[in-house]
């Protein structure tokens, strides 16, 4: 089942819960997905919170890859194995997993043991996840560039992998939401994307690297097993279909 989900606050126990990031995390019925978190901006002169273009600094956490679940007990446990990685060039070594309970109020509560970044040690969190339902984007009529009907909302998925270039990304654009992540080398690019009073809109973009979010969320040409090429980089369509 495909899924936006929205972090609403996470807590580093037994400290209190808060929010110090922007996190979404798109996931595709295939369970591949991609989780991009932003800083949100200190008084200390950083960047407005509507400024696109980010440093480094602002960055949290940045990733995607591949989820499962499995349901003991009430309790659904979910792994994550990562494909792309800004913290690790090793991304395929990267796993983390949490357990799932939903709440009374709708939302999820995850709760596991990760490294906290501000201490460097293991340490038990909990999150709180709320999911928004993907929502179906007008079409565009080729003549005329203006929306023509409404179909269902759509999730598409592009992956990059090219072991001789040290080149890994992949891009999730579902229903009015986009996100994209790829990494070179060292080099590490990311974007979000989001449907806003009738046009995309690029929210975050942080890095140099090209992603083909722009490809992804207007669609033209775009079948399942087609690939989009930029320079030397192919990007192969592994997911495209109506929700």
């Amino acid at each position: 089942m495909a899924s936006i989900s929205i972090r609403d606050s996470i807590r580093w126990l037994p400290e209190p819960a808060s929010e110090p990031t922007s996190t979404v995390v798109l996931t595709s019925p295939e369970r591949r997905f991609v989780d991009i978190r932003i800083l949100k901006p200190t008084s200390n002169g950083e960047a407005a919170e509507n400024e696109v273009e980010l440093p480094t600094s602002r960055l949290d956490w940045a990733f995607a890859g591949c989820s499962t679940s499995e349901v003991h007990n009430g309790v659904r446990h979910s792994t994550w194995r990562h494909f792309v990685d800004n913290r690790s060039s090793g991304a395929e070594e990267v796993t983390d997993e949490g357990n799932m309970v939903t709440q009374d109020d709708g939302r999820t509560l995850e709760t596991g043991r990760m490294v906290n970044p501000a201490t460097g040690r293991e340490t038990n969190y909990e999150e709180i996840w709320t999911d928004t339902e993907p929502m179906p984007i007008p079409e565009r009529s080729e003549a005329l560039s203006i929306p023509s009907r409404v179909s269902k909302a759509r999730c598409i998925v592009l992956e990059l992998k090219n072991n001789a270039q040290q080149e890994r990304g992949m891009v999730i654009c579902l229903g009015h939401y986009c996100q994209g992540v790829v990494r070179k080398g060292e080099e590490f690019t990311l974007e979000r994307w989001q449907w806003v009073d009738g046009k995309w809109e690029r929210q975050y973009r942080m890095g140099s690297l090209w992603l083909p979010c722009v490809e992804a969320t207007h669609g033209a040409g775009i079948v399942l097993g087609s690939k989009v090429k930029h320079e030397e980089s192919v990007w192969d369509v592994v997911e495209y279909g109506e929700l």
